[in-house]
């Protein structure tokens, strides 16, 4: 789960806050959500107020158990689910059951954000 590290520095802390808001602002105009940001609280350096955020990439083990365990319970028996690394790979013979799982993760109440991609 490591990612790009974002760092605001402005004079005073509103200014920081305020760019930051823009930031975010910029993130959903792309459709980023804004679950991929891990933002820490202002802190004084010096005469320089700093905002770090780190970008997350990827899942943990724990989450990708949160959704295998979702799919396991409520999705088809034909859905198999493997962890490897940061990502969670479902696969299925059948497409249907596969838009089926893609449903249930999106409208499921998730605390991190998550992405899809097809491999075929």
């Amino acid at each position: 789960m490591s990612g790009e590290k974002i760092l605001v520095e402005s004079e005073t802390e509103e200014r920081a806050k305020a760019a930051l808001d823009v930031l975010k602002e910029k993130m959903v105009k792309r459709t980023v959500s804004l679950k991929y940001l891990d933002t820490a609280e202002p802190m004084l350096s010096g005469k320089v107020y700093r905002i770090f955020s780190a970008i997350k990439e990827g899942i943990s083990q724990e989450n990708a158990k949160k959704i295998a365990k979702l799919l396991k319970d409520e999705g088809s028996k034909n859905l198999k689910t493997q962890i490897q690394g940061d990502e969670l790979r479902v696969s299925s013979k059948s497409k249907d059951d596969l838009q089926e799982a893609i449903a249930m993760i999106k409208s499921a109440p998730l605390d991190f954000a998550v992405q899809f991609q097809n491999f075929r």
